[in-house]
């Protein structure tokens, strides 16, 4: 048996063979996304963490001594972290806001919060001297 290759033939199919692994290569690499943006992924466009930063700090502007904590929370909003514990029989709280951006890694960390300290419900001070005196 005599088998003859016509070598334009074979070129029509192995062009076709590479435009279906092309493709086929194409299509399984489509679900691979990077998605590099600039680090703060956590925040959307409407609540960048610099407009938040400036909010509170202008915020911790307007606060005073013997706030409660409710006035606090109202003024500020949720803080970022908070802590309680009892200290000479006094509730102490201290309540943590982004105030200054430390490494843009896209997350927020104790060293990027100013602290606001509450003693039975009343602010006593605010800063990292204020925190340590308690």
């Amino acid at each position: 048996m005599l088998v003859i290759i016509d070598k334009q033939e074979v070129k029509v199919k192995t062009k076709l063979l590479s435009l279906v692994l092309f493709g086929a290569a194409s299509v399984a690499l489509s679900g691979c996304v990077l998605n590099i943006g600039d680090g703060e992924g956590n925040w959307d466009k409407g609540d960048s963490w610099e407009r938040v930063q400036d909010q509170n700090r202008a915020n911790l502007a307007k606060l005073s001594l013997g706030m409660s904590r409710d006035q606090v929370m109202t003024l500020m909003g949720t803080a970022d972290f908070n802590e309680a514990y009892l200290k000479q029989d006094k509730q102490v709280f201290v309540l943590y806001y982004r105030t200054q951006r430390v490494k843009g890694d896209g997350t927020t960390t104790k060293e990027e919060c100013t602290p606001i300290v509450l003693a039975d419900n009343a602010v006593v001070g605010w800063g990292e001297k204020a925190y340590h005196s308690m």
